[in-house]
């Protein structure tokens, strides 16, 4: 209940901007939108993977496998609606060791408004 309490708060993991987001990216993270499949595909970041967070809180880390980079050390951003799903999702994959997972401030609703780059139509996996 505390993680819960945490997540919803902001505490306890590392989080970014839009903008810094796409620095990210450019430099080799990877983007998670954890968001429901149908609000994926009606938007979502140029990049961006579909997981949603039920998925992540069934299967934990497993729900990452074949999506995430495998190499240890790899970045992970993490993106929903407003960013308060993808900071549970951040809480609960916090203690993996191999990725270092950071939150996208304000998720879509803020990349939207910040003006970058996003598709509308067909899932991707």
């Amino acid at each position: 209940m505390i993680a819960f309490i945490k997540a919803l708060l902001g505490l306890g993991g590392e989080s970014v901007g839009p903008h810094e987001a796409v620095r990210r990216l450019n430099d080799g993270a990877v983007l998670i939108d954890v968001r429901e499949p149908a609000e994926f595909s009606r938007a979502r970041a140029n990049a961006a993977r579909s997981l949603p967070l039920g998925q992540i809180q069934v299967r934990g880390t497993a729900a990452l496998d074949g999506i995430a980079p495998a190499a240890n050390g790899g970045e992970i951003l993490l993106i929903c609606q407003s960013g308060m799903r993808s900071r549970i999702a951040q809480n609960l994959l916090s203690r993996d060791a191999r990725h270092r997972y950071v939150n996208v401030t304000g998720g879509m609703s803020a990349w939207m408004a910040a003006g970058l780059p996003f598709v509308q139509g067909a899932m991707r996996r």
